[in-house]
């Protein structure tokens, strides 16, 4: 999964960036309105979670050309205002889900997974090949036992299972579950998929398509 976080609150945008990636959430930051849609535009995102107050473009106006540009992202409006009209307000510009601040950062995450759910039609729990993936809980098993994955693992995974048998192409997995800052020419990518086969065990579920990716 990957994130837009457009918030001009810089302390408070750098530590739910931090809380998200401890839960294996790729997180792009902006911190104004311009730099957000300029950023919206160039990549591909699964939910944008979005301050109404935003500098240079505001957040009413974000999320409007956000909606309006008929992109897969689920937008998630943060405001300090919590008012019933101010919910509604924010519901109308195109918003999918309005969180009040302050927030509790757990209730911010299920937010997060259950729209990015909704924006790729994917239910909680993934089976594929005999693995099961509770989405939810970040728990993965294999014919019944446990596999211990980190949280990139967990995001990788939570792509090829998703996909369903298609091939997925390295760059796609860096764009989806990696952020910005992520380089395209490391093996940062083969590196995690020869990780996760070691874990996943025999016989062997992800297979490489010379030339094209992997899929399971």
């Amino acid at each position: 999964m990957r994130v837009l976080l457009i918030e001009d609150e810089v302390l408070l945008a750098e530590q739910v960036a931090d809380g998200l990636r401890d839960q294996g959430i790729a997180v792009d930051l902006a911190a104004d309105g311009l730099d957000g849609l300029h950023k919206a535009g160039a990549n591909r995102y699964d939910v944008v979670v979005l301050d109404r107050d935003l500098p240079l473009v505001h957040g009413d106006q974000v999320c409007t050309a956000l909606a309006a540009g008929g992109g897969d992202a689920r937008i998630l409006m943060l405001t300090a205002a919590g008012e019933a009209a101010d919910r509604v307000a924010g519901l109308t510009l195109g918003a999918d889900d309005y969180l009040p601040k302050p927030f509790v950062f757990d209730e911010l995450v299920l937010r997060i997974r259950a729209l990015a759910r909704r924006a790729n039609n994917a239910p909680r729990v993934l089976r594929r090949a005999g693995l099961t993936f509770d989405t939810a809980r970040r728990v993965v098993t294999r014919d019944g036992r446990v596999i211990p994955l980190t949280t990139k693992e967990l995001a990788v995974l939570e792509i090829l299972m998703g996909a369903d048998g298609a091939v997925v192409s390295a760059e796609d997995l860096l764009e989806r579950a990696w952020d910005e800052h992520a380089d395209p020419f490391t093996a940062t990518v083969r590196v995690t998929i020869a990780r996760m086969r070691r874990k996943l065990g025999d016989p062997p579920l992800i297979e490489t398509v010379v030339g094209a990716g992997y899929r399971l």
